[in-house]
C-alpha cells in the first residue's frame, strides 16, 4: 500500500498553505525518515470549514451506515498492522511488538464505537399534561478539533476519532509534529474505507496557532487534547472566552502500593513489564512505587535483576525491550531527574545514565532508584521515562496519604491478597482508574477517566461516545 504523507483538507491531499515543511526524526537513529507539511492557523481554518461543510451529510447518515465505514477501517488496520507498525516504530521508537499491538487496539476502538453508536439512545418521558409529549434525543456536537500526543500515535488518535465519527461528528486532526506519519496512515485508511470528503481532515503545523484557531472558530464545537497540564490549562483559559467544549487528558503520576502478602515474583515481573512499556512514556505508567518495608529489599533485588537484562535499542531489532525516548529534550529531562534523586541520597540499583551503545539516538538506560526520599522530582513530577523509583512504607494509611499527595489523578495500583486491604485502598485512592492485582485497568469498553488535574471528560467506553453528543429535548404540545 502506498500512503500519502500530506495534509488532507476537504477531501484533498495538500501541502501547507505557507509552504512550510517539517522533518520527522527517527529517535533511535536521529535520521530524517520523512518530510511533511508544516502549516499554521490558515490550514486549520480551511480544515474546520471543510469539516463544517461535510457535517450535515455525515451526521444525517444512520449509525448503521457510519458503522459500515468504521468497521471497514478496522479490518484494514488489522490486515496491515505489520506495515503500519513499522512506521510507528520509526517515528516513535517503541519496540515493534508494542507498535503492532497498538494498531490492534486502534482497530478495536473503531469497531467497538461502530457498534456503540447504535446505542446512543434517547428516551420518552411521561408528561404531567395529557396534551403534551416529551422526547429526549442525542445528536452529534458538530466539528471536533483534535490535538494528540506522540507517545501513542495510533491509540491517542483512534480513541477520540472513532467515538466522534461514530457519533456523527466531523474531524480536524492535528497529531503531534513528532509522530504525524501514523495519523496520516490512519487517515489514508479512513479514506479507503469510504470517508472521501471532508469528514476527516488532517493538518500538521504550529501547535499554538492551530489550537487557538480551534478555540476561536465559531464552527469548531469541541476540542479534544492529549498532552501536558500546562497546555491543557491554556486551552481552558481560551475556552472560557468562546465556551468551546473540551476533553482533556493531561497525564498522570501513578502510585503503586505493594503489600507484603503478594507473590513477589509475580508482582516484580508485572511491575517491570508495565513500568518499562514504551520506555515509561505512558500516561498510566506505574511510577511511584511504595513497597512495604518488610519486603522492599527483596522486591528491589528482584526488579533490579530483571531490569538489568532488558535490551535497549532500535525497536525494529529483534528482542529489543526498551527503545529511545522521543527526543533529546525528553532524554535530558529524565537524566536530570535521576541526578536530582542521586544528589538527594537515593541509591541507583540499575542504570542511571545514557548507554554507550547505541551511540546515536535518544536512549536512557532502564533505571531502578531505591531508598528514594519523597521530596524529589521523581516522586513529584510525571517522569515519562524508563525509571522505576522505590520508597518504603510501614503504615498503610500513611502510604495511601502519600499516594494521594499529587495534583494528578489518572491511575493507581494496589497489590495485595487481602480483600479488606484491597477494597479500602481502592476506594480511598483519589484516581480515576485503580488496578487491583492488575497492571492494565483500562480497556476499549470502559471509560478512561482522569481526576483532579489529569483531565476533563471521559474517553473510551459508553462514556466516550457521550462526549461527542449533545442532549436535546423535543416537547409536543396541543395534543
Amino acid at each position: 500500500m502506498t500512503y500519502m504523507y500530506q495534509q488532507r483538507i476537504g477531501g484533498q491531499w495538500c501541502h501547507a498553505s505557507n509552504g512550510g515543511t517539517w522533518d520527522v526524526i527517527n529517535p533511535a537513529t536521529e535520521e530524517v525518515i520523512c518530510t511533511v507539511p508544516f502549516g499554521n492557523a490558515e490550514d486549520c481554518r480551511l480544515a474546520i470549514e471543510a469539516a463544517d461543510a461535510a457535517f450535515p451529510k455525515w451526521s444525517q447518515k444512520t449509525s448503521y451506515e457510519r458503522a459500515g465505514h468504521l468497521k471497514r477501517a478496522a479490518d484494514l488496520m488489522r490486515e496491515r498492522s505489520g506495515e503500519l507498525a513499522r512506521t510507528l516504530v520509526q517515528e516513535c521508537g517503541k519496540p515493534f511488538p508494542q507498535a503492532r499491538g497498538e494498531w490492534g487496539v486502534a482497530a478495536d476502538l473503531f469497531e467497538w464505537y461502530a457498534e456503540e453508536a447504535k446505542r446512543a439512545y434517547g428516551r420518552w418521558v411521561p408528561a404531567r399534561s395529557p396534551a403534551r409529549r416529551q422526547l429526549v434525543i442525542k445528536q452529534p456536537v458538530g466539528v471536533v478539533g483534535m490535538i494528540t500526543a506522540w507517545n501513542f500515535p495510533a491509540y491517542n488518535v483512534a480513541r477520540a476519532a472513532a467515538a466522534a465519527l461514530a457519533a456523527g461528528c466531523t474531524l480536524v486532526m492535528r497529531p503531534s509534529e513528532f509522530t504525524p506519519l501514523t495519523a496520516m496512515e490512519m487517515v489514508n485508511i479512513l479514506v479507503e474505507a469510504g470517508l472521501t470528503g471532508g469528514e476527516v481532515n488532517l493538518i500538521n503545523g504550529e501547535p499554538e496557532s492551530m489550537g487557538q484557531q480551534m478555540l476561536g472558530h465559531p464552527q469548531c464545537a469541541k476540542l479534544h487534547f492529549t498532552g501536558s497540564q500546562r497546555v491543557g490549562k491554556l486551552l481552558m483559559d481560551g475556552a472560557s472566552k468562546t465556551v468551546t467544549r473540551l476533553s482533556l487528558e493531561l497525564g498522570g503520576n501513578a502510585p503503586v502500593l505493594i503489600f507484603p502478602d503478594v507473590d513477589l515474583s509475580q508482582a516484580a515481573a508485572g511491575a517491570v513489564a508495565a513500568k518499562f512499556r514504551n520506555g515509561g512514556q505512558v500516561c498510566i505508567s506505574p511510577q511511584r512505587f511504595f513497597v512495604h518495608a518488610s519486603v522492599a529489599n527483596d522486591f528491589t533485588d528482584r526488579v533490579s535483576s530483571m531490569v538489568s537484562k532488558l535490551r535497549v535499542g532500535n525497536g525494529l531489532e529483534r528482542d529489543v525491550n526498551v527503545g529511545p525516548l522521543i527526543n533529546a529534550r525528553q532524554r535530558d529531562r529524565v537524566e536530570s531527574m535521576v541526578e536530582a534523586a542521586r544528589s538527594a541520597g537515593a541509591g541507583i540499583s540499575v542504570g542511571g545514565k545514557r548507554p554507550q551503545e547505541p551511540s546515536r539516538g535518544y536512549f536512557f538506560e532502564p533505571t531502578v532508584v531505591a531508598d528514594l526520599p519523597l521530596e524529589t522530582p521523581l516522586f513529584d513530577n510525571e517522569i515519562f521515562g524508563p525509571v522505576m523509583p522505590i520508597a518504603t512504607f510501614d503504615d498503610a494509611d500513611r502510604a495511601i496519604a502519600q499516594a494521594n499527595r499529587t495534583r494528578y489523578g489518572l491511575s493507581a495500583y494496589v497489590w495485595t491478597n487481602d480483600l479488606r486491604t484491597a477494597m479500602r485502598a481502592a476506594e480511598r485512592l483519589e484516581f480515576g482508574m485503580v488496578g487491583v492485582n492488575e497492571w492494565a485497568p483500562q480497556s476499549t469498553e470502559v471509560p478512561f477517566p482522569g481526576w483532579k488535574e489529569s483531565g476533563l471528560g471521559r474517553e473510551s467506553g459508553a462514556e466516550g461516545l457521550e462526549e461527542y453528543l449533545e442532549t436535546k429535548v423535543i416537547a409536543f404540545g396541543g395534543l
